[in-house]
């Protein structure tokens, strides 16, 4: 094997093992990102879950206002005028002037209202709990959203260097070629099959570029900076159910979509009581005190002072409550059924994704299988042309197929670490908290202790 032969066989000696070696950057494991790194970056930077967030805190609020039915409203009220009087009366003369004024505090209590109070607030906390599962399944589709994207950056980048380093082997086997036709070893043929192959690992290039491009896009979309100097990923195998059943059944007793629908249940039931209280009577206390200033002559002023006590019972309303009634409760059997359809959907989901799982791990093991088998058979193909018992197409062949899969290993290894966040995700456990990411969890109990009891006050806890 002359020299130029050997300079293209070692250039087919790049092997992948795994992802230790695809980085943006040459780093250093010290400044490198890692995956739980980025991860703890999306958990606090991703836009649509610190939307989640705020949208929870705005349903916190609406304890508040549930538990006001429990207080009494005070009114404050004043008012003054000027009123002249002019004509005769029993024949005197009359022009006169006067300025009145009062004001007026007015106290309601409400007593009883068919315990419509009592089941806004338990509405309202049920709602609370279900938003919480609703932000528990936005954290989950944001962190398997990062790895995902991670795992792309990762492998879009290996794949265009592979690709790369194919352009630099095939310009290589071109000069060989042209050299061998130079001196009548080939044909035109040779040259030209060797020209098209180059030309399309070319084009290979430039679609991996792109392909990168949309990836780191992306990245910067979900995890919120630019990937520089990404470490290798790992599976999420440590989380993983050890079997199909077990996963199926952690996930219908924690999955977060389960749970929400069963709020939303508890929802709609409260919703129905909440009108066949309308139907009970209510029973409120009123207090008012009054300062006049309204007398004819300087000086004079009244004071009232009252309290009364109102009991109101409903006859007939035209039939809407009733009617309010049964729609509520038509609401709370869709609600039940809801539930099951999607107990239904995260079976279905923890079935796929495992299945996908275990696909990429044999995957894996076919494409190392693979690579070793193409270089072996391009090695032989290459000793084989070298003697003239293989052409040169049969030697570009070859290193297409070594390089097709070599690219299908690293597609393999992303889908391997990518699915093993799937199926943590489809079981309802791909949470911080669950998953021990170095970041400081998002409590949604603290904003929810500072606002149910408050009295008064415009400002939110945070400040705004």
């Amino acid at each position: 094997m002359d020299v130029r032969q050997r300079k293209l066989a070692k250039s087919f000696r790049l092997r992948l093992g795994g992802f230790a070696a695809l980085t943006l950057a040459a780093a250093s494991p010290a400044v490198a990102e890692t995956l739980d790194s980025a991860l703890a970056r999306a958990y606090g930077a991703n836009p649509a879950l610190n939307a989640s967030r705020a949208g929870l805190r705005a349903t916190d609020e609406n304890v508040a206002q549930a538990k006001a039915g429990y207080r009494p409203t005070v009114s404050l009220d004043a008012d003054i005028g000027l009123t002249q009087s002019q004509g005769r009366v029993s024949g005197i003369s009359l022009n006169q002037v006067t300025k009145p004024g009062g004001a007026g505090l007015t106290i309601n209590q409400t007593l009883f209202n068919g315990f419509q109070t009592d089941n806004q607030t338990r509405r309202a906390e049920s709602d609370v709990l279900g938003t919480r599962e609703s932000l528990r399944s936005t954290e989950m589709t944001t962190l398997f959203n990062a790895a995902q994207i991670y795992m792309s950056v990762l492998s879009d980048t290996a794949t265009l260097e592979l690709r790369r380093n194919n352009v630099e082997v095939l310009e290589e086997q071109l000069r060989q070629t042209r050299d061998r036709f130079n001196v009548g070893e080939v044909t035109r043929t040779d040259v030209a099959q060797a020209e098209a192959r180059l030309a399309g690992a070319r084009s290979d290039v430039s679609g991996a570029e792109a392909n990168l491009r949309a990836s780191i896009g992306t990245y910067r979309r979900i995890i919120g900076v630019e990937p520089r100097q990404l470490a290798p990923g790992r599976p999420l195998d440590r989380f993983v159910p050890p079997n199909l059943d077990s996963a199926i059944s952690i996930g219908l007793k924690e999955h977060p979509q389960i749970l929400s629908s069963m709020h939303a249940v508890d929802v709609a039931e409260a919703q129905v009581k909440i009108f066949e209280g309308a139907l009970a009577p209510s029973a409120a206390l009123q207090g008012s005190v009054q300062q006049r200033y309204d007398t004819q002559f300087p000086g004079d002023n009244g004071v009232t002072a009252s309290i009364v006590g109102r009991i109101s019972v409903p006859l007939y309303e035209g039939g809407q409550t009733y009617s309010q009634i049964r729609q509520a409760k038509e609401l709370v059997g869709q609600a039940r059924i809801n539930v099951e359809d999607i107990r239904d959907q995260v079976r279905s989901a923890i079935v796929t994704a495992w299945g996908r799982l275990e696909a990429a791990k044999a995957q894996v093991i076919a494409s190392q299988a693979q690579v070793q088998a193409n270089e072996v058979a391009l090695n032989g193909v290459r000793e084989e042309a070298r003697v003239g018992q293989r052409t040169t197409l049969d030697v570009l062949n070859a290193q297409q197929e070594l390089l097709n899969s070599r690219v299908n290993l690293i597609l393999a290894q992303r889908d391997r670490v990518v699915n093993s966040y799937g199926v943590v995700q489809t079981v309802g456990r791909l949470t911080v908290r669950f998953t021990s990411i170095p970041v400081v969890a998002y409590s949604p109990k603290e904003h929810f202790d500072q606002v149910k009891d408050l009295w008064y006050g415009v400002r939110t806890p945070d400040g705004r």
